[in-house]
């Protein structure tokens, strides 16, 4: 499927909460721009639905959790799970990166600051989801 003009958005999959970022054409900084809950019922695909409406993307980039030894856990299941509903729903280019750091990267990056639990982690989701977009960058993937 070939990829249109317009921003890659970057998607960070837990179990409770799904971190969303926008890296735009110029490719200057990846910005997060929401927290969807998933859970029992799944996904908040309305929630997706709504910010794909707005940010009109080219493509999707979804982390891939792996083990720090390059092996594939339990979670890379739900993940790519998630993908194949996500695509159903929304037909898009997905590309897929290493985000074994992801989490740490955007820990790192909320250290010092002082923020509610639930604004934290709200915050932790998107910081991930925009290390996801960094590292396809990058990669020179952006494209």
């Amino acid at each position: 499927m070939p990829e249109r003009d317009g921003p890659l958005l970057g998607i960070d999959f837990g179990e409770r909460r799904i971190g969303i970022a926008v890296l735009g054409e110029s490719g200057l900084a990846p910005q997060g721009i929401a927290t969807l809950r998933n859970g029992e019922r799944g996904p908040d695909w309305e929630g997706f639905a709504r910010i794909l409406r707005e940010w009109q993307p080219r493509a999707l980039v979804l982390g891939l959790p792996l083990h720090m030894d390059g092996r594939e856990g339990c979670m890379v299941d739900r993940v790519r799970n998630f993908a194949e509903r996500l695509q159903r729903r929304f037909p898009l280019p997905i590309h897929w990166v290493d985000e074994r750091l992801s989490s740490h990267a955007a820990e790192w990056l909320l250290k010092d600051r002082t923020f509610s639990e639930k604004k934290r982690n709200r915050l932790r989701d998107q910081a991930a989801a925009c290390e996801i977009l960094w590292t396809f960058h990058r990669a020179g993937r952006h494209t």
